[in-house]
């Protein structure tokens, strides 16, 4: 059955085992896994500093045609505006966040060098369209200066129905969604005891990778008294579909555990014929059994619906058929490749992946969400039983480049992906994060003046 014709299939409460069967499908032998690498960028006017709007000679609209001129990929629209860009040989794809942020979901590929190549390819063709629109891009976890009623609005339906659900579950999800970037990796798995695993050791080790990239110590044009305050963020956006899902630790834990949780995660929407109907106030377990808004198409729940759901849960980890690591900042060049090259070393070999697994296994759930909370705050100066998130994070570091530098032997003399983790090394070496870096030249050589953010850190 063709992909789109299955994903079409109706859905009842009876279907339990083809969502299932959504997640055990990613699985794939050792010798297929991927490395897909996501990063989002605020986009700004050099002269100004100001966000940019989607219309007008120089908008957003503009850049995105600019870009579609150049690569040739295929455009998606909503409602006849273009919105996003897809590379129809590999699936890449370029895509607008709420508030204009620009993201490139990267191919699956083979190994880090590729990525990093992808990445440098991306910020150049991206800079051929823009500079003559005297547009910029900026790496950070949350916009540095602008405040949420300056921010303009992307024209996708799905954040229309998000906007006004957000202020409902939580007072941080407007920011969320208009002022924050974000880098993620995106992993395979073998089988379903792999997928625990990596589930497990990459949720214990989120809080460890937010203080390794936190970026975020501004907004509004001030100090904000965060290390990451996109981290701090998250905590009070939406419970239903964020934080630590303490059931991933849980004995028996596997795909069936995970669509159990996703069922009762509230939705925001359906589509049908290229209109987003809103759902928000059922559960998707209320959706396949029968329940319905007024104005909702009595339609049947398909394996499409379910797959947009999936999107629409937002925990530190995500599994779709691959793993989502969701728990840094966004930054500058180098750490969009390190954030892949951590977690594909401590990942993709099973000797650091055991290691990363003996270091967290008796963490408390009390101790993973302290963690989560604590480093958003204090980053790598987190304590941690007689420890501190900085020592931790060293014996992380060390784990990945062990894990990295093995599959530099299988791959010969020259591959290297050890050296994607230079930044990271530096950072547990002066144990100062990003933040602590860009709060020392605002305090001195930048004198509080925060446009110097959007001089000296554009890509």
């Amino acid at each position: 059955m063709a992909a789109s014709a299955k994903s079409a299939v109706p859905l009842t409460l009876d279907n339990r085992a083809t969502l299932i069967e959504s997640l055990s499908s990613g699985e794939k032998p050792k010798e297929n896994w991927r490395i897909g690498t996501e990063h989002e960028k605020f986009t700004f006017y050099k002269d100004s500093f100001e966000p940019v709007p989607y219309e007008g000679d120089r908008g957003i609209e503009r850049l995105l045609l600019g870009m579609e001129g150049l690569l040739g990929w295929k455009r998606m629209e909503d409602k006849g505006k273009i919105i996003g860009l897809v590379d129809p040989i590999d699936g890449a794809a370029i895509s607008l966040e709420p508030g204009g942020q620009f993201e490139l979901s990267g191919a699956p590929l083979d190994n880090l060098h590729q990525t990093c190549r992808e990445v440098h390819s991306h910020l150049a063709q991206l800079r051929e369209v823009a500079d003559p629109l005297g547009i910029g891009f900026l790496g950070l976890g949350v916009s540095p200066k602008w405040h949420l009623d300056e921010i303009p609005v992307m024209p996708k339906s799905r954040y229309a129905i998000m906007m006004n659900y957000m202020p409902k579950v939580g007072s941080r999800g407007l920011d969320m969604m208009f002022r924050s970037c974000t880098i993620q990796v995106n992993l395979d798995f073998a089988t379903e005891t792999d997928m625990v695993q990596k589930m497990r050791v990459g949720v214990a080790l989120q809080p460890i990778a937010t203080a390794l990239f936190a970026n975020s110590p501004f907004i509004d044009g001030h100090k904000n008294g965060f290390q990451s305050m996109r981290g701090a963020i998250w905590h009070d956006t939406d419970a239903d579909r964020t934080g630590m899902m303490p059931f991933v630790f849980e004995e028996g834990f596997g795909y069936e555990q995970y669509v159990d949780w996703a069922l009762d995660v509230p939705m925001y929407f359906i589509t049908r014929d290229d209109t987003y109907y809103d759902m928000t106030g059922l559960t998707f377990r209320d959706y396949l059994g029968g329940k319905r808004k007024d104005d909702t198409p009595d339609t049947m729940p398909t394996l499409q619906d379910w797959e947009d759901h999936l999107t629409t849960v937002f925990p530190e980890v995500r599994l779709k058929r691959y793993i989502e690591m969701r728990g840094a900042d966004g930054g500058p060049w180098r750490r969009i490749c390190a954030l892949p090259a951590l977690w594909t070393g401590l990942l993709y070999h099973q000797p650091s992946l055991d290691a990363a697994w003996d270091l967290v296994k008796d963490w408390t759930e009390q101790e993973r969400e302290d963690l989560r909370v604590a480093v958003a705050t204090h980053g790598l100066r987190t304590p941690f039983r007689d420890t501190n998130v900085l020592e931790i994070a060293k014996k992380v570091v060390a784990l990945s480049r062990q894990g990295l530098a093995a599959r530099d032997r299988l791959n010969g003399a020259g591959f290297d992906e050890t050296q994607y983790l230079a930044a990271l090394e530096e950072t547990v070496t002066l144990g100062l994060t990003p933040s602590d870096q860009l709060l020392m030249r605002y305090n001195n050589e930048w004198g509080g003046n925060i446009n110097r953010v959007f001089e000296d850190f554009a890509y």
